[in-house]
């Protein structure tokens, strides 16, 4: 039966000749005539996939660069904290450390946001999103690229694609910086203790969310079980392991989860700090 899909149905151009085949259709691959053989629609996933971090990206910058209405006590924006430069609003027992001098005049948000995107670039869920969304490596699954020559992560600058569990170390710190965060976010606006808002309850679901992305990450999985011969020797280490695989099977689904929480909550607290909504008081 003729399929198409037999490999001496074409004929290879001479290796010598500057135009032999290769890739997907070099002498070794099926020759398929077409690029691929899908008929559903595969490229709505990629699709969607660049339109949702296209629409994340015009917000995050838009807020980067604001450099205000990131404060409104006791909230605090997740893209302004740590506030790291002189130039910062106080913040009331927040993380406001002035490292940075005078000299820094730019939004503090550009000095600390480098490492939670830097964690999100490199992690392995958003590799494969951007890689398929942006540039098409590949399209999808059974979908070929459109490029002659594929190199992998093997040169700069993908290679630095290899520092994430390095990012994952600076991820840790800024989660554990905006837990302390929502913790102060249990006072009033006059910093008393005991009291409750709707800022509150939105810090609260963006930092559960921030925790569970962060431990579900595959460097995460790795350090709790990785390099053991015997987890019965390490009975701690394999029921940490087990809770991190648990959560690294949703890895996507938290990954989008919690990027959507932190521009929610930045714009809550844009919402409020700008005096175009009034927090609404629990108790």
């Amino acid at each position: 039966m003729a399929t198409g899909t037999d490999p001496q149905a074409t004929t290879p151009a001479p290796a010598d000749s500057g135009t032999a085949p290769h890739g997907v259709h070099s002498a070794s691959r099926a020759a398929i005539p077409g690029r691929h053989l899908r008929s559903d629609r595969w490229w709505l996933s990629p699709a969607i996939t660049a339109a949702g971090l296209f629409a994340f990206i015009v917000y995050s910058t838009w807020r980067a660069f604001a450099g205000d209405d990131y404060y409104a006590e006791p909230y605090v924006s997740p893209f302004y904290s740590p506030c790291v430069a002189q130039n910062c609003v106080p913040m009331k027992g927040g993380a406001n450390w002035e490292i940075f001098g005078a000299w820094w005049g730019l939004s503090p948000a550009l000095l600390i946001l480098i490492f939670p995107l830097g964690f999100r670039l490199t992690c392995y869920y958003y590799r494969k999103a951007y890689y398929r969304g942006f540039w098409a490596s590949p399209p999808a699954c059974a979908v070929a690229e459109p490029r002659a020559k594929y190199t992998g992560e093997t040169r700069f600058p993908l290679i630095l694609q290899n520092i994430h569990r390095y990012f994952f170390y600076f991820a840790v710190i800024v989660a554990g910086i905006l837990t302390y965060d929502t913790v102060l976010a249990f006072r009033d606006e006059h910093g008393r203790w005991g009291h409750m808002g709707l800022g509150t309850l939105v810090l609260l679901a963006n930092i559960a969310l921030i925790w569970a992305y962060t431990l579900s990450c595959h460097s995460c999985r790795h350090i709790v079980g990785g390099r053991l011969k015997h987890f019965s020797r390490h009975p701690v280490r394999y029921r940490l392991w087990g809770w991190v695989s648990g959560l690294n099977a949703r890895h996507m689904q938290l990954a989008w989860a919690s990027l959507i929480s932190v521009a929610v909550a930045d714009f809550y607290v844009y919402l409020v700090a700008s005096g175009a909504f009034d927090d609404p008081r629990f108790f």
